[in-house]
């Protein structure tokens, strides 16, 4: 199911977008928002998948809002306004509802924002992890992980909204499970997943609260790997 959060400052509007988004069933709206500040800072700490942004708003405009995103989410605008529909398509926009749109309409570009997530989470078995501890094997959403401690040959596995699981294993055979192209190690001790991260300064990593180095041995191929993202 698609994970989503709309905002726009008009409360009316979210009305419609919660209406329309209840009688589909593959899109969860988690929640809405007026103000672009408490938006923001839901998306630091709970990426979404999809998001329904308004571009003329009064703080701050729809694009611009999405420009400053730090992890990438498909956008559907809305808008009362037609001209912003060519710069809303050059930032990849998945859609462009000019209000006031039918559900019809509305339900034509969620069907495309849907076949795009379906793309993206077709390879089923890069979704969980089993790894042994507590003599179990516990099912662990990748999406979860919020990062991964070392400790010789113990690792703790920090998970989102869960307890922290030890298991024994190495960050070496741990790293060679997890999708290459979502995890790096960034540290003889810690390896993090790039959409999680929430801000890089003086080569701190800043997760959730917590704070991870860069250690100069991984600096290079870390930040390389930033700038393609």
């Amino acid at each position: 199911m698609i994970k989503a959060i709309a905002l726009d400052d008009e409360p009316p509007a979210l009305d419609v977008l919660q209406s329309f988004c209840d009688k589909i069933d593959y899109v969860d709206l988690q929640k809405t928002f007026t103000k672009s500040d408490d938006a923001f800072k839901y998306l630091k700490k709970y990426p979404v998948d999809l998001l329904f942004l308004d571009i003329n708003m009064p703080s701050i405009s729809g694009i611009d809002f999405y420009k400053k995103l730090p992890h990438k989410t498909m956008v559907i605008f809305t808008t009362a306004y037609s001209e912003y529909a060519v710069e809303g398509f050059t930032l990849s926009a998945t859609d462009y509802l000019l209000k006031p749109f039918s559900f019809s309409r509305f339900e034509q570009a969620v069907e495309k924002a849907y076949s795009h997530w379906k793309i993206q989470n077709q390879n089923p078995e890069q979704q969980y992890l089993f790894i042994r501890a507590d003599y179990s094997l516990i099912k662990i959403p990748i999406a979860d992980i919020l990062f991964i401690e070392g400790l010789d040959d113990y690792l703790k596995i920090h998970i989102q909204n869960q307890k922290t699981i030890v298991a024994r294993m190495t960050l070496k055979a741990i790293l060679e499970k997890l999708p290459a192209s979502e995890f790096v190690r960034v540290h003889r001790s810690f390896i993090v997943p790039i959409s999680k991260i929430e801000k890089v300064r003086n080569k701190i990593i800043y997760i959730n609260e917590e704070e991870i180095p860069v250690s100069a041995s991984y600096e290079t191929a870390f930040f390389a790997l930033l700038n393609k993202e």
